[in-house]
């Protein structure tokens, strides 16, 4: 998530696990096997049962997000393993302790060696960030002046390497709150609401994979992909024109897909349509032509 300060998106981070799937049985043991290794397993709490929220400050170190120590612990990485880990100001992190994470992302496992033990944990998290567009937070807020230089601006987005970016399946701008919209008494939609279609979505996708050993399509390798993610010709020119413009690597089109085939699910259609392409589409649209306006 890209945008100016106070704009919400800490608060929407905080949401997400509210809206996600309930653990299994499965999950909540595994959760719960972590958080007990590390030591921080309430003594009135026998059975994690629900999804982990974790969000270290930008000073940790690669050792303290991946996991290390003589006998190797489990980092942030892990104890966000079937939950949220979200990394707020992302350019202030150093650059080594992103660039660790790509790994994990990747595998959904993370394997740390050391002289006494070489030890394999779970990581299989949903990855979270959220920046300013530049160093003092207003590039993209219509209501302030950004005071900051080009190089500035190219400095400070340069902190994210292109590969992690390109891990990061949803990247959207989070624009300013406007006053109306503060003072508006409407409510939205309860977290409850959302959750039931997610429950519905995911549901769906274990009906899917049934007889595999993924229970999700955020899990799905290119076989499946081809298997399951299979759209029309006009879906095909769309995909195609936007990875030509964009620049987007054979990765993001995978990615792409996969969004694609979850936006169908929760929209309760087993077919992917133009449209559900056309908006995954758009989630990439942030891979740095947000900084070329």
């Amino acid at each position: 998530m890209i945008g100016p300060p106070g704009s919400g998106k800490t608060m929407i981070a905080k949401r997400i696990p509210s809206i996600l799937p309930k653990l299994s049985i499965e999950e909540s043991l595994e959760t719960t096997k972590i958080q007990s290794i590390i030591g921080i397993l309430p003594s009135n709490t026998p059975l994690v049962v629900t999804r982990p929220y974790r969000s270290p400050h930008h000073t940790i170190s690669d050792a303290g997000l991946i996991g290390g120590g003589k006998v190797p612990r489990p980092g942030e990485v892990s104890l966000a393993h079937n939950g949220v880990l979200f990394l707020d100001e992302l350019p202030e992190f150093r650059r080594n302790v992103l660039e660790v994470m790509r790994q994990p992302l990747e595998d959904r496992q993370v394997t740390i060696s050391r002289a006494a033990a070489s030890l394999t944990y779970p990581a299989n998290f949903m990855l979270v960030a959220a920046m300013n567009p530049c160093p003092c937070g207003f590039f993209s807020d219509p209501n302030r002046d950004c005071k900051c230089t080009p190089n500035q601006i190219q400095n400070y987005v340069s902190r994210i390497s292109g590969p992690l970016l390109d891990r990061i399946d949803i990247q959207v701008e989070v624009p300013a709150v406007k006053y109306a919209e503060l003072a508006n008494e409407t409510t939205g939609e309860p977290s409850a609401h959302v959750q039931e279609r997610v429950e519905t979505a995911r549901q769906a996708q274990q009906q899917r994979f049934a007889d595999t050993v993924i229970h999700a399509n955020a899990n799905m390798e290119s076989k499946q992909i081809r298997e399951y993610c299979k759209i029309d010709s006009q879906a095909q020119d769309l995909l195609r024109i936007a990875i030509n413009q964009l620049g987007l690597s054979a990765r993001a089109y995978d990615r792409i897909l996969k969004v694609a085939r979850t936006i169908a699910d929760l929209d309760g259609n087993p077919h992917i349509e133009t449209v559900h392409v056309s908006e995954a589409i758009q989630y990439r649209s942030l891979d740095r032509s947000f900084w070329k306006k």
